[in-house]
């Protein structure tokens, strides 16, 4: 009997080993073709992956329209870089890469000499430059006016109110204009009492321009004295605050034209006519003007302003050229 269930359990496993090496077949098949499949479905994952990324690459803003009514001089700025909010057209926001090698203002030991040099130029420049905002109803239109024409400009803002309008400075730091100091408080009185009010004033604004760009270590470089940098009952305090302007690493401008904004021209032919007779004979100029609450005037006399230094022409700059 034990050799008969021995022989019976031989058998029994003959019979098994073809069904078995069936089954190995069998599984053999399967794999290859869940393998061939995957191949397959991850082949056309990455190809129409790579597809939809080279149209992004293309058309990164895309999801925003593109504004069809611009000036030749705005459509010279990169598609790319051209996005609608709200009712006017603004370059995209600064990428980490773009803010460290171009919109960060750099130290210039020369700065101060490379200033004084424009008013000495042969070639025509003009710097267009609005101190004391931003305000609420000018600085929008300004900046629309600006973009518009494809214009940079340099804005000498006023720390208190850069707190109150953080937006406007952004803004205008995203559209490529240079943002410069001009005190915190633009009052004579709080900033001409020392040396160090000055210094102050001058370190309280930038880190309020600071806060507004959510940059942590953006630093200005360029000042414009409230009154200018020279002259009247606060002349020897300015010069002595110079100095230590300096070895902070931070120039000084004031400017060779003016519309006369803020001394009465409330007229657009008025403006114009003291912007002509203050550039006479000066081939570089820095123009004075204002985008504060009260400068209207200054808004409906920017175009023709832009338009007439074309005309005689000038290219225009600002302060980047320099830091």
């Amino acid at each position: 009997m034990l050799y008969n269930n021995d022989e019976e359990t031989r058998l029994t496993n003959l019979e098994l080993i073809p069904q078995r090496r069936l089954n190995v077949k069998k599984v053999a098949i399967f794999i290859t073709s869940v393998m061939t499949c995957f191949i397959i479905l991850v082949g056309s994952f990455f190809i129409s992956y790579n597809k939809i990324q080279g149209t992004d690459d293309n058309t990164q803003y895309a999801s925003a329209p593109v504004e069809e009514d611009v000036s030749s001089e705005a459509s010279s700025v990169p598609n790319e870089e051209k996005v609608i909010k709200s009712q006017h057209v603004q370059i995209a926001t600064h990428s980490a890469e773009k803010i460290k090698s171009k919109f960060i203002p750099e130290y210039n030991e020369n700065a101060q000499q490379q200033i004084k040099d424009l008013y000495y130029s042969t070639e025509k420049l003009a710097y267009l430059t609005f101190d004391d905002g931003p305000s609420a109803t000018i600085t929008p239109q300004v900046l629309d006016i600006l973009k518009n024409e494809g214009v940079p400009a340099t804005f000498f803002v006023v720390g208190k109110r850069v707190e109150m309008y953080p937006n406007l400075v952004k803004r205008a730091y995203d559209e490529g204009h240079y943002i410069a100091n001009h005190g915190y408080t633009h009052t004579y009185s709080q900033i001409y009492r020392s040396v160090d009010t000055i210094f102050e004033e001058y370190i309280n604004c930038e880190n309020a321009v600071r806060a507004a760009l959510g940059i942590e270590d953006y630093r200005m470089y360029l000042f414009r004295y409230p009154g200018g940098s020279a002259g009247g009952r606060y002349a020897d305090l300015k010069n002595q605050s110079k100095d230590v302007l300096n070895s902070y690493g931070v120039t000084f401008t004031n400017w060779n034209c003016m519309t006369g904004d803020a001394e009465g021209k409330n007229t657009v032919e008025a403006q114009m006519a003291e912007l002509q007779a203050t550039m006479e004979g000066d081939d570089a100029i820095i123009v004075l003007m204002h985008d504060a609450s009260d400068k209207q005037t200054t808004v409906d006399s920017l175009p023709s302003i832009i338009g007439f230094l074309r005309e005689q022409g000038y290219s225009f700059r600002n302060f980047y050229d320099i830091f």
